[in-house]
């Protein structure tokens, strides 16, 4: 049985191995795709269209390009800020804070995990 306390479930994000990370980086569906695949949310994926809904780049929509699953922080195309030195850093962006527009489904073991997980 897991814990409640916020300090043990802290402690669980932190310390949690990459492939148990994995999990903790889905983010929700549109509310055309719920529909479309029958489910709440999906892991995140390079190539998925996302649109950002808090902070600084709300209602910017681009692809992800980058996850990093230690930091638990995704990256998008067109999400850039400046650094002292005038050189441009890509942003990181953690998955609650975005919705997936079009998921990337090429991949026949996502179209398989769709399948089995649907409403």
């Amino acid at each position: 049985m897991s814990s409640k306390k916020p300090r043990k479930q802290r402690k669980l994000l932190y310390q949690a191995p990459l492939h148990k990370r994995k999990k903790f980086l889905a983010s929700r569906l549109s509310k055309e795709l719920t529909k479309q695949l029958k489910r709440r949310s999906l892991t995140l994926r390079k190539g998925d269209e996302v649109k950002i809904v808090r902070g600084k780049f709300k209602k910017t929509i681009g692809k992800i390009t980058k996850i990093n699953l230690k930091k638990s922080k995704v990256y998008i195309e067109g999400v850039k800020r400046k650094k002292i030195s005038g050189q441009e850093v890509q942003v990181p962006i953690h998955p609650s804070n975005l919705i997936i527009l079009s998921a990337d489904l090429t991949d026949p073991k996502r179209q398989k995990a769709i399948k089995r997980k649907s409403l």
